[in-house]
């Protein structure tokens, strides 16, 4: 590992073999932990840039505004990143649902002994 990337103060995304890079979004009122995703290089510059979040589709193989059909945005309030930068941490204020179900938070549901239970907000 590369100490300056540990410790020092110079943005050095380490994207894994695809380019990619984890982010898991939170708003940014709640702490809630609303949805999961992947950045590119040029997502991650666009977020920076626009300050909403974008993120890469790994189904659709492109890149894509959250919120860029639905108007359910992600307005990035703040961006950490962990001590190894291969994960961000992207605190946003949703307008609307983060989930593409409709749900406010993807993870909507929790893992029981008799499968899933669905949690109710």
């Amino acid at each position: 590992m590369c100490k300056d990337r540990e410790t020092g103060l110079v943005l050095d995304p380490k994207y894994d073999a695809n380019g990619l890079i984890t982010a898991v979004v939170t708003d940014a009122g709640s702490g809630e932990v609303l949805m999961l995703a992947h950045m590119n290089a040029e997502a991650l510059a666009m977020t920076r840039s626009t300050g909403f979040a974008h993120f890469w589709s790994r189904s659709r193989k492109k890149l894509w505004k959250k919120g860029e059909t639905s108007g359910h945005v992600l307005a990035v309030k703040e961006m950490r990143i962990d001590c190894d930068q291969d994960a961000l941490w992207v605190l946003a204020i949703p307008a609307g649902p983060a989930c593409h179900t409709g749900e406010r938070s993807c993870f909507y549901r929790r893992v029981g002994p008799d499968g899933l239970e669905r949690i109710d907000a």
